[in-house]
């Protein structure tokens, strides 16, 4: 299991390894098993994965998080919501494959104007260890006021750890569900490596 913050580090290790590798997060690329356990979130909470009005705010251009999950939710046909600040936009390369398969999506500045929309909010945080702007605000705060007008089975979802974009008002509420998706790491983790172990 390798997390480094070169990206294309768990490539080259596989490569240089019989055993099997697992990606743990490399750079701001890709961090391919917490999107298993927003997957499994995402199905856990509304039933099903696809079709779905999913948002997704915050650092998209350094977040990992995101961009693994991005790739995922293609084969589901989702309706993808990108909420950040310009500079903080999707890499080229991520939308370009987006729109070769054909996923609709658009770009907006503000959770407000998405938020009475979505089914799905998946917040990341400002990704201050690969963004050299270390003391900006995050580009969009969710606050419990912008929920008014949510549909009630909105559920929220954040990789963690959060710093300061998710009003911690919002945790009691039934639209939070970023704790439940953190105790999902423990056996998604364990049937991948279960998933390994049993075929070596």
């Amino acid at each position: 299991i390798i997390r480094h913050p070169m990206e294309g580090s768990a490539r080259v290790a596989a490569d240089a390894c019989s055993k099997p590798v697992i990606n743990g997060g490399d750079g701001a690329n890709q961090h391919p098993t917490q999107t298993l356990i927003d997957l499994l979130a995402i199905q856990t909470c509304q039933g099903r994965l696809n079709d779905l009005h999913i948002a997704i705010a915050g650092d998209l251009k350094f977040a990992r998080t995101a961009h693994s999950l991005i790739g995922a939710l293609t084969y589901y046909q989702p309706r993808l919501y990108f909420v950040s600040t310009d500079d903080l936009s999707l890499p080229d390369a991520l939308l370009a494959a987006l729109k070769k398969q054909g996923i609709k999506f658009s770009f907006h500045t503000s959770l407000g104007d998405v938020i009475g929309k979505i089914d799905v909010l998946y917040m990341t945080r400002l990704q201050k260890e690969r963004n050299d702007e270390r003391t900006r605000a995050h580009p969009c705060r969710l606050t419990l006021q912008q929920l008014d007008i949510a549909k009630p089975h909105l559920r929220i979802l954040h990789p963690l750890p959060r710093v300061d974009e998710i009003d911690t008002a919002i945790d009691q509420t039934h639209f939070a569900y970023y704790f439940e998706q953190a105790a999902l790491a423990v056996p998604i983790r364990m049937a991948l490596l279960e998933t390994i172990l049993r075929a070596h």
